[in-house]
């Protein structure tokens, strides 16, 4: 099945945007539609961190997918301006949990209004989400969210349990991330292929590509951690690290160090003494052991199943298109 258009030319990912923007400008005039009947305060910690620099990456896909499926109407794209009020709302609660100061290089919101704001506006944008999408009537698109929303809670608690805890293993850390994150991105490119009328069939393989991607987006976050260059990435240097957060590179890398370094390692991550001449050892042991290689690969993994997700499509630029999405959230640097 494809989405009507001819195939197109589409090689980067600006060629991705501007060939949908019209259909992200509409996603993007619903987000401000909405907030402007709540509070003052409501819309002034909303638009703050939904103007903070976000891709619409979720938006597009549910774009990608529904035309992928054959969708080509307008009136159903309001989803994805609900499924980011939804992922805004764990932006919120996550900086909360995680003390951050910092989100895409601008103050969080619990730095400027206060943790108890952001939680509140958090719970007030999740529950707008649901109302909404409840009112759309369809039981599968009820079913895959609210499902994804009781999955990201749980990553949530998961992570919780896991922080500061350097035993757990890739299995336990790969089920954290399938639920932290892979869970709303399965769920967005489904709920594009339920309103473009596809079989069950075709929204199982979409689901199965947006977990794949969530994933390889997730372990490529874990590396640009220990790697990415703070200016452009809004956060600090190894603050994963800092926050007792158990992540892919580092589990490799205490499963093929010395026995004194990982010693060492774990008793300034447990007693929460990690200087910054602590972290540029632990990232020079990551390069000499292949941790980040090891992250990087387990990542293009992932994107490879996504690709093989997208077999039974016929070709058409909306399957290009999410093949290059697939590349950028694989090696993007912020």
């Amino acid at each position: 099945m494809a989405d009507g258009q001819p195939v197109a030319p589409v090689q980067t990912i600006e060629d991705v945007w501007e060939a949908y923007q019209e259909d992200i400008d509409e996603v993007e005039a619903h987000i401000r539609r909405s907030l402007d009947e709540p509070s003052p305060l409501i819309k002034e910690v909303g638009l703050h961190i939904l103007n903070g620099g976000g891709k619409r990456i979720r938006p597009l896909l549910l774009i990608l997918c529904a035309h992928l499926c054959g969708y080509i109407a307008k009136k159903d794209l309001a989803l994805g301006s609900f499924i980011e009020f939804i992922h805004t709302a764990t932006l919120l609660h996550d900086d909360v949990l995680d003390e951050a100061d910092l989100r895409r290089g601008q103050q969080t919101a619990r730095r400027i209004w206060g943790n108890k704001t952001s939680i509140l506006v958090g719970d007030y944008l999740y529950s707008l989400a649901m109302s909404q999408i409840a009112g759309f009537q369809n039981h599968g698109m009820n079913e895959t969210l609210s499902d994804a929303c009781r999955k990201m809670a749980e990553g949530e608690i998961l992570q919780l349990c896991a922080n500061y805890q350097p035993t757990i293993t890739e299995s336990d850390y790969l089920r954290i991330i399938e639920y932290k994150t892979g869970a709303l991105v399965a769920s967005t490119c489904k709920v594009g292929a339920i309103i473009g009328g596809a079989t069950p069939a075709q929204q199982a393989a979409l689901y199965h590509f947006g977990l794949h991607l969530g994933m390889a987006f997730q372990l490529a976050d874990d590396r640009l951690d220990y790697i990415a260059n703070g200016n452009r990435l809004g956060k600090t240097l190894g603050q994963d690290l800092k926050q007792g957060m158990v992540t892919l590179p580092l589990l490799h890398l205490l499963q093929h160090c010395s026995t004194q370094d990982r010693e060492t390692i774990i008793h300034h991550m447990i007693n929460q003494t990690v200087e910054e001449k602590d972290l540029l050892h632990i990232i020079n042991l990551m390069n000499e052991h292949g941790s980040m290689a090891y992250a990087a690969h387990r990542a293009q993994e992932f994107i490879d199943a996504a690709s093989l997700d997208l077999k039974p499509f016929d070709d058409c630029m909306a399957k290009r298109s999410l093949r290059i999405v697939a590349g950028y959230m694989l090696n993007r640097d912020r």
